[in-house]
């Protein structure tokens, strides 16, 4: 299992709540919402990747 990734995760999530919490107290709750929304995609960006790498393994180790 990576643990690199689980701390790549949990370190953009926590950049993007602090920078979250950050805008929407100055008062600006459009760019805390597209903070947000760039961490999500951020996030989905990586896992999918993964994703992509594990199904590249499996198909290396069955031989299709």
């Amino acid at each position: 299992m990576q643990v690199d990734l689980i701390f790549k995760v949990a370190a953009i999530g926590i950049l993007v709540a602090v920078l979250n919490q950050l805008l929407v107290r100055s008062g600006r709750e459009e760019q805390a919402m597209m903070t947000t929304l760039a961490g999500l995609i951020t996030v989905m960006l990586i896992i999918v990747r993964e994703i992509s790498n594990m199904f590249e393994v499996i198909r290396s180790a069955f031989g299709f």
